[in-house]
């Protein structure tokens, strides 16, 4: 508050020179100083109204203060580079952790998502920001407008101009289920219990509660947790020359992620080569215009504050493009062969010769011979007597509306 109150008695920002540079105002400030309470101690004023129109236009051209009030340490307490949004909301909540207190910043942005930051003590006057997590909260990115905390219930209320939604301050369950995990997690909320990462509360009287929020050293805190986490197997199809995707998450989002790569079981793991067309991505692993020599087994480590474990073991099979189909039986047929000979067709008429053909097929009829769409009907002197003749009294029967002759009214006595 010292900061701040530094910084209202300082001088006013003026815009001087012929660049508008902001400079601090050296001209005489009129009385009562704009940003003092109205009081009949000085000037004997009881409201704003009151003031000299002297001060209000003085307040009006000087709106900024030239001192700036910077947090400890100097510097911004949480920067995020390159982001496609801008922060709209904040609020703070003050935990209580095992190595003492920590202030969680829930901050909204204006694309419907909250990031979950703390602020690590480091050293004397510095802090460190840590993300521990970024939650997309309304589908339609809508901006974040307002938000609560509940600490009685453990709840963050957060509001748009679409809807309200509640979310948990702690979900300790997402930080996996060892030891490591729930220590790298950082999270001041959680604590690993002996089996399970679970909510830290200081009253509880448990032995085997473990939590480092400001080192964050699995070494250390887990040395004494003998059940190793086993790691998750998957087997992975590609065809040579396409791109395959090979998906690895951490938990931690502080976490640095490497691949490692072992062709046969009697060669040596060696580390991934990155290149133009190996890339790694966010979320994995992008192989493009995969080959033959691709195929193997691939291993996603996890490294963070000099601690390294196996996350996902990947088995990459590549099958060649050459390959011929599988065989099917005499009296089986693939169901879609049909539609694509109907695709296959440029013409839409021959739709009309197409259907029987495979209505014969199906049903192991002779088919009938169909006249050509496309061949013209010969003329009329040439046809069929009988089609003539029936040709000649369908039309004779028609009435012809063309020759209308109107009929006179009839009389009364007729």
């Amino acid at each position: 508050m010292s900061d701040i109150r530094r910084a209202f008695l300082g001088p006013f920002a003026h815009k001087e020179g012929p660049n508008y540079q902001w400079l601090p105002f050296q001209g005489k400030v009129p009385y009562p100083r704009p940003g003092m309470c109205p009081s009949r101690t000085f000037g004997s004023f009881e409201s704003t109204k009151g003031f000299p129109d002297g001060v209000i236009q003085f307040a009006r051209h000087h709106p900024l203060m030239f001192n700036p009030v910077t947090p400890l340490g100097g510097r911004p307490v949480f920067i995020r580079t390159s982001a496609e949004y801008r922060f709209s909301q904040i609020t703070v909540d003050r935990v209580n952790a095992a190595d003492g207190q920590y202030d969680v910043m829930f901050i909204g942005t204006d694309v419907g998502t909250v990031l979950k930051v703390i602020s690590v003590p480091k050293g004397t006057w510095s802090n460190t920001a840590l993300l521990l997590e970024e939650l997309q909260v309304f589908k339609d990115s809508s901006s974040i407008i307002n938000m609560q905390i509940s600490s009685k219930r453990q709840q963050l209320y957060v509001a748009s101009e679409t809807g309200i939604m509640q979310l948990p301050l702690h979900r300790c369950s997402v930080y996996g289920k060892a030891c490591a995990e729930c220590c790298l997690a950082r999270d001041p909320y959680c604590a690993w219990d002996g089996t399970t990462c679970t909510r830290y509360l200081p009253n509880t009287k448990r032995r085997f509660r473990r939590q480092d929020v400001r080192n964050g050293d699995p070494n250390t805190l887990c040395s004494g947790d003998h059940s190793k986490q086993r790691v998750s197997e998957k087997k992975l199809y590609a065809v040579e020359g396409s791109s395959s995707f090979l998906e690895c998450v951490p938990k931690s989002l502080q976490a640095r992620v490497t691949w490692t790569y072992q062709r046969h079981p009697n060669n040596p793991r060696e580390e991934v080569r990155l290149d133009d067309r190996t890339m790694q991505m966010d979320r994995g692993l992008l192989l493009r215009s995969v080959q033959k020599r691709d195929a193997g087994v691939y291993q996603c480590h996890a490294m963070e504050h000099g601690f390294t474990q196996t996350l996902l073991q990947l088995s990459l099979e590549v099958l060649t493009s050459t390959n011929p189909a599988p065989r099917l039986p005499a009296n089986q047929k693939l169901w879609y062969r049909d539609f694509m000979q109907l695709l296959d067709q440029p013409n839409m008429n021959a739709v009309d010769q197409v259907c029987p053909a495979v209505w014969s097929q199906k049903h192991n009829q002779p088919l009938k011979s169909l006249p050509d769409p496309m061949k013209k009907a010969p003329p009329l002197d040439q046809q069929d007597p009988t089609h003539k003749m029936w040709k000649l009294k369908k039309g004779r029967s028609r009435r012809t509306h063309d020759k209308h002759v109107p009929r006179a009214p009839r009389s009364a006595g007729e």
